[in-house]
């Protein structure tokens, strides 16, 4: 192969290969100009066609995947802080009275909002109505001043000649621009306030969509943390499954609260056992209540969130109780029932799906359905006392567990299935009934409640 080579090819042997790049960049040209006047360009397939929302769904996807990670994120972080506090009772009721009261603390925020909301839209609708009932002076206003520019009074000083005419306009202009700047002035303020009460009805949405969303977290964030309470006790529920449905009988058997109470302590062990240790602890209160007392001020009785039997007597918690739920008081204790006799306990609107908590310490004597109650919780509080609660759609708390001041019990519904007191009152929203009984007599609960609780659900 080399013999054929000639002496210049073998000096420079990179020279044929430049030529050959060269000859085919001078064909690249005409090869292109080629195949671009061909009737069927290799190219000429029809692309895919790109629908024009592809992009916004694709955006929408990525989205909703980052809110995803986001959900997922949060509730493993939610679970690994459940699991490290699951075993210690303590700083798992102090976990769950915490939650509750700062889903209830917003519910009362979304309860206020919502009220200022309607009262902002109520004021917008007053003020529209004054202006629509107002058009024809605003007509005749407009009219007035379109007809001064059309036609304008003489000027004394220009036409002198005309006097009677300027003095005749000047009279009724007299007459009549006082009124006219009444009623402008009247329409001016009312379109500064239809103004403002509009701002002040956009800030009001703005504030309720981030308290809704606060909301949600924090029921999350509580449902959580009542599950893992409960799953403490799914050992001793799976055991107490006869006594669930023994339980269920006695409440269509018992004619009233009274011989429901009576029973479920009687043929209830549960029950039985909670009655048994709210004696034990009267007795201890009593035996502490003989002792010389200490002199110096107390911290709050409900402090220790790991006690396992009421801080204080029950009747040494007068003032000091909180609401069981956020809401308004629509029904008080005596007033009448509209079935020709008194009520027995109390009556709060609440929000939809509201919160209730135990307002005492104390262990559950019934918890489940009855009669026109709705779903029904007993506590009972020791020395007598007992405390009910009606009207909810969800208790979450089992007979005989006990329960402290302030943890959650239950979830009220939406309004739309009505108790017998929902009924009586003609509520459309969601009524928690309440109720305190001493030795089977009903009670004035009104000396229990804290102050500040009774002057935020009278409003």
């Amino acid at each position: 192969m080399q013999a054929c080579l000639s002496p210049e090819q073998k000096v420079n042997p990179s020279r044929q290969q430049q030529e050959k790049h060269t000859g085919a960049s001078r064909l690249l040209p005409a090869f292109a100009l080629a195949i671009s006047l061909s009737p069927h360009p290799v190219w000429a397939q029809t692309p895919p066609r790109v629908s024009p929302d592809l992009p916004a769904k694709q955006d929408q996807l990525r989205g909703l995947q980052d809110t995803l990670t986001q959900s997922s994120d949060q509730r493993r972080k939610l679970e690994n802080e459940i699991e490290l506090i699951r075993n210690d009772r303590a700083r798992l009721a102090s976990a769950l009275l915490e939650a509750t009261s700062r889903v209830q603390s917003t519910e009362q925020r979304i309860t206020d909002v919502e009220a200022r909301l309607s009262l902002s839209t109520g004021s917008e609708e007053a003020i529209r109505r004054s202006l629509d009932g107002r058009r024809n002076i605003i007509s005749e206003v407009l009219a007035v001043l379109q007809r001064m520019g059309h036609k304008p009074p003489p000027a004394v000083l220009a036409s002198p000649e005309d006097m009677v005419r300027a003095i005749r306009a000047a009279m009724l202009m007299g007459a009549v621009l006082p009124e006219l700047r009444a009623e402008v002035d009247v329409l001016a303020n009312d379109l500064q306030d239809l103004a403002k009460v509009r701002r002040a009805i956009s800030a009001e949405r703005d504030v309720l969509a981030r308290e809704v969303i606060t909301l949600e977290s924090e029921k999350t964030r509580l449902t959580g943390l009542i599950a893992a309470r409960q799953s403490v006790m799914a050992d001793v529920e799976r055991a107490l499954e006869s006594e669930h449905v023994r339980a269920a009988d006695l409440a269509r058997q018992a004619l009233d609260l009274k011989e429901l109470i009576a029973r479920m302590e009687e043929e209830i062990s549960s029950a039985g056992s909670a009655a048994e240790a709210a004696r034990k602890a009267d007795e201890t209160n009593n035996r502490l209540a003989a002792l010389p007392q200490d002199p110096r001020p107390k911290l709050s009785p409900f402090r220790d969130s790991g006690r396992l039997a009421p801080a204080l007597a029950f009747v040494n918690t007068k003032g000091l109780l909180p609401f069981p739920a956020s809401g308004r008081l629509i029904k008080t204790y005596g007033a009448a029932d509209g079935f020709g006799g008194t009520e027995k306990g109390i009556s709060i609107s609440t929000p939809v799906s509201a919160l209730v908590a135990s307002p005492t310490d104390g262990w559950i004597a019934f918890s489940g359905p009855y009669r026109t109650y709705g779903q029904l919780l007993i506590i009972n509080a020791g020395g007598g006392y007992y405390v009910i609660l009606a009207g909810m759609t969800k208790t979450n708390v089992e007979v005989g567990q006990f329960v402290l001041a302030g943890e959650p019990v239950g979830t009220m519904g939406d309004g739309v299935s009505k108790t017998a007191s929902a009924i009586a009152i003609g509520a459309s929203q969601p009524v928690l009934y309440i109720e305190f009984r001493k030795d089977g007599a009903a009670v004035d609960p009104s000396p229990w409640w804290a102050k500040s609780e009774l002057e935020k659900v009278r409003g």
